[in-house]
């Protein structure tokens, strides 16, 4: 199950999010995305450990490496949850009727 206030915090962060977006291309090594920024590697690996709790990215070992995956599913439940409970379907259905 995903928690959406998780989620939202882990957005909140601008470096949070430049993450997300480097590693839409494809997995990397922690190393490559502390060298993508110009913070310390203590301060990566701690917005790491929020994405990673957030379950937006997952980490595995390869020998001495921390490999990171974006985990697009858990960003997507979270917003759709988060608009169904803002915008429940009967407030769209109202809105379409006005239009018609």
């Amino acid at each position: 199950m995903t928690d959406t206030g998780l989620v939202f915090r882990a957005l909140a962060d601008p470096t949070r999010r430049q993450i997300l977006q480097d590693l839409k291309a494809g997995p990397l090594a922690a190393g490559e995305i502390a060298a993508r920024f110009q913070i310390s590697a203590p301060s990566i690996s701690r917005h790491l450990a929020a994405l990673h709790q957030a379950g937006l990215v997952s980490s595995r070992r390869d020998a001495n490496r921390i490999v990171y995956t974006l985990v697009p599913e858990t960003l997507a439940l979270a917003v759709g949850d988060f608009l169904s409970a803002v915008c429940p379907s009967q407030v769209l259905e109202r809105q379409r009727r006005k239009r018609s």
